[in-house]
């Protein structure tokens, strides 16, 4: 029952914030939030590297939970090509605080607690943000976006499409 309630939840999510035009190619909005540990983080600090952002539902539930540990998974090699990794959900801290212990999450799991960076970013609904992923290159540019996220192989996904995005065209 609680899964059949978080599908719901997530596509009622997906509906509210299908109307922001963010795109490929934009600026990032820069954003500032707390981390698990009471720590402000503000993207804008972090030009000069590359950045995922990934919103999810919400902390221990099954697909956030198979997100999570797919990016923690692969994350050495997010840490070896200089790549920052925020989650972002409506969950307090101390509810990230927990998901991440449990978990052993080595990534930034931010609260967006009003829900304004969801909005800026597309991905507002009214319970939970929808599940969304945006790849942000040195100059705070979105350089992708995964708007149809396959919880399971994430980390690897997202780390091979960096690796495309730096490689040079082909004549």
């Amino acid at each position: 029952m609680k899964v059949i309630i978080m599908i719901g939840l997530t596509l009622f999510g997906m509906a509210s914030g299908a109307d922001n035009k963010l795109k490929e190619g934009s600026p990032a909005p820069d954003f500032t939030m707390q981390d698990q540990d009471g720590n402000t983080h503000t993207l804008s600090e972090y030009k000069g590297q590359l950045v995922v952002v990934y919103f999810y539902p919400k902390d221990d539930t099954p697909g956030c939970t198979k997100e999570a540990c797919s990016i923690r998974d692969d994350y050495t090699l997010f840490e070896k090509n200089g790549i920052k990794v925020f989650g972002v959900s409506y969950d307090d801290m101390k509810s990230h605080k927990k998901f991440a212990e449990k978990y052993d999450l080595p990534f930034t799991l931010l609260s967006d607690l009003d829900k304004s960076v969801a909005a800026a970013y597309g991905t507002k609904g009214i319970f939970v943000p929808s599940r969304k992923t945006f790849l942000i290159d040195e100059a705070g540019m979105v350089r992708k976006i995964y708007e149809n996220v396959t919880v399971t192989g994430h980390g690897a996904e997202i780390l091979a499409d960096f690796k495309a995005l730096e490689a040079p065209a082909k004549d």
